[in-house]
């Protein structure tokens, strides 16, 4: 009974949120992730999930070159300290596959270490132990800086609405809606994952760099705005969901 229960709760959350291929036209970036300590890759993981990323977890080096010869990756995030091979080496064999961003994670003071990655091509390093939200902000800082996605800025269509992020402008049925600069980076981040639930703490994360005026529960007013200009009935939304005790998502399938 309680599996037939979960069956039927999931198949209210794809009828409610739309089906599983996205009618966005940008794919998810995709993050190698190559870490050998198991618990941080779970939270790594978890982490750059919620923030919209696709994340492949591999603990070798060799496992790393492999998969990347096998299917391309956005970016790379590299411990330097792995099990079978240096992380220096792999940075510079990876570097002769791929020109992915690479960022290099290091438990080892030796400020060498960190100019010798540089110098065999990773973008960026951190330093162990961090914060996830720095790991965030620097995979997307390399990302920005590599050019990554560059068509990423044509307009995204979800049914009669289109949000085109290169003339930022919000359109329903072609007619133009206003809401202020801040909201508009808040829906695209939105928007760019639909389908996924976004915590409050994650969207002021992908909204970094915009003037930064979220906080705790500002989010939910900047929501209710956007509501109200996207939705037919903003006291009944079907485009911005309110997940409990979790955050927002943006429907995928919309009318």
């Amino acid at each position: 009974m309680p599996r037939s229960t979960r069956r039927t709760r999931a198949e209210n959350r794809r009828l409610r949120f739309g089906p599983a291929i996205s009618t966005v036209t940008r794919m998810a970036e995709r993050i190698l992730l190559v870490e050998d300590d198991a618990r941080l890759a779970e939270m790594l993981s978890e982490y750059l999930g919620g923030a919209g990323f696709r994340v492949v977890h591999v603990g070798l080096g060799a496992a790393a070159l492999e998969r990347l010869a096998a299917e391309p990756c956005d970016a790379v995030v590299l411990d330097l300290m792995l099990p079978d091979m240096d992380g220096l080496d792999v940075c510079r064999q990876l570097r002769t596959k791929s020109d992915a961003p690479v960022l290099m994670l290091t438990a080892r003071g030796d400020a060498t270490d960190r100019i010798v990655g540089l110098e065999l091509g990773a973008d960026d390093y951190l330093p162990k132990p961090f914060a996830p939200r720095e790991l965030l902000a620097r995979l997307r800082a390399i990302l920005r800086r590599r050019g990554n996605g560059t068509s990423s800025e044509a307009p995204l269509c979800f049914g009669r609405l289109e949000i085109d992020r290169a003339a930022r402008t919000l359109r329903i049925d072609g007619a133009e809606r206003t809401i202020t600069s801040y909201q508009f980076a808040l829906l695209v981040a939105l928007a760019e994952n639909a389908g996924r639930v976004l915590s409050r703490d994650t969207l002021m994360d992908l909204v970094k760099g915009e003037a930064l005026e979220a906080f705790d529960r500002s989010i939910d007013v900047h929501v209710s705005r956007i509501r109200a200009a996207i939705e037919d009935d903003a006291k009944h939304p079907r485009r911005i969901i309110t997940v409990r005790g979790a955050g927002y998502v943006f429907a995928k399938a919309q009318e």
